[in-house]
């Protein structure tokens, strides 16, 4: 710990240290030019309470040669007796970290385990991968998993293991994605919807009110190749592959998992019981903190997460007005193509929004934690699972509520010509390209996740590392300092004052850490997985995207825990936690999701249709001509410009001088006499969702099989945790 020298600071100070010191903790007091710290060490008795403790207790696991207790496990019983010690006032050390009566609080780097830490976690390729991408996945090497638990503690542990084991796992659909990119690209241009629209002298409507004017099928040749490229049949057998995915990692997830909990002995481990034998520890007579719950408190932060959530779908509407006011702009470009270039420029425009709205959320960790001091969680466990779920639930929604839009209602509640729907009376709600949907949800998916992968990655990475060389620069500035007080010391203890001194504030210059450190990697990954599962029929290079930045995460990852930030607390687990809830609830979203984008989003249902009913080949008999020639033609409707109500919504301006047009086309299965839906639409919603219900009724029957096909750990895992537990029961008996 690091102490203020405040007049009523230093009062408070010696108070919790000698609160301490009734405890029996050894605290050690060195004193600096610039600050005081004390540097504190717990008894052996409180250890072997601990051993006692966990050995009686019903959730632990123990075995007869665990005779020593772990630096790690020491660690986190000094760090807790550290957080739950008060003073005569109430106060415990996280009240007088806020009031400044201490600065700062962190256990140090060992600089031996450090060492060797670096040169396995970093620098190491394990020789039992056969593979050179394995060697870069770190935990699926039993040698470095076994060197993170015994540094950081299992909780950073599962945290490698389960993004190695991710990471592996990607390799399939990241390979299957790019061959479903490369089919898309070898055969696109010879699709008859392609030369139908390059093409194609259709005068379409235009897409905004006064500014904008009519256009040509034919100016956005570049826009139907990119949506062919990507709304093809490979693109729905890879959707259909990845909700198989998602559902398969997580059955293999739980068995990769098991093996090494079985290994650590914390198979039968219970967080809350822990916790309840370090307050026993810390304070012999305490009394446990009861379990509640009220319908009104858990009532009103239900009520503050729906408009939380609700706030994040600003975006949308953001969405819509930039997109008619882009189209509307001075920029001739974005009037000609606002299509493309209004797209575009929105997708660059939301990832700023959600960037910004990212870091106002951080703040948001505020709000979170005041809704679970509203809930009144018993434990520590207890808070960190509420707030985790309900900060995954406002990032969740800001990334994907825009496109969640984009995929299932852009171009399909707009209405039509002199009739569209608007926002507030006043702005229009955007059209889908006649190509189809999926290239708007593509170009917002590649753009988001292509610059919040390298930027967060850059920022996350640099801030510690500026740190740290300025760090350094301070230390080599300071450095004759310390030579000359160790040339002048006087004794041995004097000595080691000053190495001790030397290591404490090397220390203290790192990146600050806290219990919600881990958190932030969590949910950077679990975001990403999101992306890779929910809507990666739009863009089948997400998981290759995702694995590229994965490899380079680890290691970032690695070097920063250990070399540029101060070392977390080393936690006891068996498991990620509610990240496993919330990876099984982006799994199921997966399945619905993918089923919705192949059947709503994406032209897979028209094009079948206008295949085998509606096209050239509908009666079988036409073998010379390709089946889906007239589809993109087919797809359209037409409103007559001398209609009354459209007449006077369109500007003189928007009519191109010196072209004749009576009618213009726009994207929707309508009569061109009344505007009303015509049977078409209505058989092709019909089978839209006869599909989605068939396509998750299948997915979902597949699910539970393989639950009930891979077992949830490995046979030999539990004859092992069986024979382990008859050989305790034995020795109790003795």
């Amino acid at each position: 710990m690091m102490g203020n020298r405040n007049r009523e600071a230093f009062k408070k100070q010696i108070e919790y240290i000698e609160e301490l010191k009734k405890k029996n903790m050894k605290v050690t007091k060195i004193i600096d030019d610039e600050f005081v710290f004390y540097g504190i060490q717990a008894p052996k008795e409180i250890f072997e309470k601990y051993r006692y403790l966990l050995k009686v207790s019903d959730a632990c696991n123990w075995s007869s040669d665990q005779n020593t207790v772990a630096l790690s496990t020491r660690i986190r019983i000094v760090h807790f007796i550290l957080n739950h010690t008060q003073i005569h006032s109430g106060e415990a050390l996280r009240d007088l970290m806020k009031t400044k009566v201490f600065e700062a609080r962190f256990c140090l780097h060992e600089v031996k385990d450090l060492q060797h830490f670096i040169t396995m976690l970093v620098h190491t390729v394990c020789p039992s991968c056969h593979f050179l991408l394995l060697s870069l996945c770190l935990c699926v090497c039993v040698c470095v998993c076994a060197l993170v638990r015994n540094y950081f503690g299992e909780k950073v542990a599962l945290y490698y293991l389960w993004l190695g084991w991710y990471t592996y796992l990607l390799i399939p659909p990241a390979l299957i994605g790019m061959i479903v990119f490369l089919y898309g690209l070898a055969f696109f241009n010879s699709s008859p919807l392609i030369k139908e629209v390059c093409e194609a002298d259709t005068v379409m409507c235009p897409l905004c009110d006064k500014r904008c004017k009519v256009w040509k099928l034919s100016d956005t040749c570049t826009y139907a190749k990119v949506s062919l490229l990507f709304d093809n049949d490979g693109t729905v057998f890879f959707a259909m592959v990845m909700a198989v995915w998602a559902t398969l990692f997580l059955a293999f997830w739980k068995r990769h998992r098991a093996s090494y909990v079985c290994e650590w002995k914390v198979s039968d481990w219970c967080e809350e019981e822990e916790e309840l034998i370090l307050q026993i520890v810390n304070n012999v007579n305490c009394e446990p903190k009861k379990y509640k719950h009220s319908y009104l408190r858990s009532t009103v932060v239900l009520i503050c997460i729906l408009l939380i959530i609700g706030l994040t779908h600003a975006l949308v509407v953001f969405r819509v007005i930039a997109a008619e006011l882009l189209a509307k702009g001075s920029w001739e470009f974005l009037s000609t193509y606002s299509n493309i270039g209004a797209m575009m420029l929105g997708a660059f425009l939301h990832y700023i929004i959600i960037t910004v709205m990212t870091r106002v959320q951080r703040s948001k960790c505020i709000v979170a934690m005041k809704l679970c001091e509203i809930e009144e969680t018993r434990s520590f466990a207890a808070t960190e699972k509420s707030f985790t779920v309900k900060m995954f639930t406002f990032q969740f929604f800001t990334y994907f509520s825009s496109l969640f839009y984009v995929a299932f209602f852009l171009g399909r509640i707009n209405g039509h010509p002199g009739g569209y729907v608007r926002i507030a009376g006043k702005w229009r709600l955007e059209e889908c390209h006649p190509s189809g949907c999926l290239t708007d949800l593509f170009i917002q998916m590649a753009i988001i996740m292509i610059l919040k992968q390298t930027i967060s990655n850059v920022f996350e990475f640099t801030g510690p590392w500026l740190k740290r060389q300025r760090t350094q620069r301070l230390q080599r500035k300071c450095a004759h300092c310390y030579l000359k007080d160790e040339s002048e010391a006087k004794n041995g203890a004097e000595l080691c004052d000053n190495c001790k001194l030397r290591d404490w504030l090397s220390n203290y210059r790192l990146s600050d850490v806290d219990s919600f450190s881990l958190f932030n990697e969590f949910l950077e990954m679990v975001i990403q997985f999101s992306f890779t599962t929910i809507f990666v029929a739009a863009f089948p290079l997400a998981p290759l995207l995702a694995l590229i930045n994965n490899v380079i995460e680890i290691r970032l990852d690695a070097i920063k825990m250990v070399t540029l930030e101060r070392r977390l607390v080393p936690k006891k687990t068996n498991d990620i936690g509610v990240w496993t809830d919330v990876l099984e609830a982006i799994g199921v979203l997966a399945v619905i999701a993918n089923g919705l984008v192949i059947g709503v989003s994406s032209d897979f249902i028209p094009r079948l249709l206008y295949r085998y009913h509606y096209g050239p080949c509908a009666n079988g008999t036409v073998t010379d001509i390709d089946c889906m020639v007239g589809y993109i033609n087919n797809t359209l409707s037409t409103a007559r410009i001398d209609d009354q109500n459209i007449h006077n919504a369109f500007s003189t301006n928007q009519l191109p001088n010196g072209l004749n047009v009576s009618y213009c086309s726009y994207k929707d299965y309508r009569s061109s006499e009344d505007y009303s839906l015509t049977p078409q639409f209505w058989l092709i919603l019909a089978v839209r969702f006869a599909f989605v219900i068939l396509f998750e009724h299948v997915v979902v029957i597949f699910k539970f099989i393989a639950a009930w096909f891979v077992p949830s750990a490995p046979m030999q895992v539990k004859n092992d945790s069986l024979f382990d537990k008859l050989n305790r029961l034995k020795e109790e008996l003795r």
